[in-house]
């Protein structure tokens, strides 16, 4: 299935065998790193670029979640600012989803993964819902 917006994700994420819960990092975008580049810096300031900073973490199971609108009503009360939503999902081989408790790990994992740039195992939303490809 092609996911390019967050309504995708949910639909998918309710179509697979296993329980599924989703693990969110909602980040804000930044100015660059005081060692950045001119063009850096002028590719920010054009709305390109800068680093991305993390904020917040949630999971949630897919039958938690309505659709994006939802989802950024719930978010923007806690981080209002947010630029970019790294999402990824944790199986459970047992009838059972994973709980808040198995997603502490692997979200702090997340944390560390966005500060480093190694992004390609998550699915990165804009503030409207969709999908966007990022360079690293």
């Amino acid at each position: 299935m092609n996911i390019s917006t967050f309504d995708d994700l949910i639909t998918a994420a309710r179509q697979q065998p296993d329980p599924q819960r989703l693990l969110f990092v909602f980040t804000r975008a930044e100015a660059p790193d005081a060692d950045a580049t001119p063009e850096q810096r002028a590719a920010y300031e054009a709305g390109h670029g800068g680093t991305l900073t993390p904020l917040a973490c949630l999971d949630k199971t897919p039958e938690e979640i309505t659709n994006f609108q939802s989802l950024n009503a719930e978010a923007i009360q806690y981080v209002p600012d947010w630029s970019i939503v790294f999402v990824a999902a944790l199986g459970s081989p047992t009838a059972e989803a994973p709980t808040t408790e198995d997603a502490e790990a692997h979200l702090n994992q997340m944390v560390e993964m966005i500060k480093v740039g190694e992004i390609d195992r998550m699915i990165p939303f804009n503030t409207q819902g969709h999908a966007v490809a990022l360079g690293t």
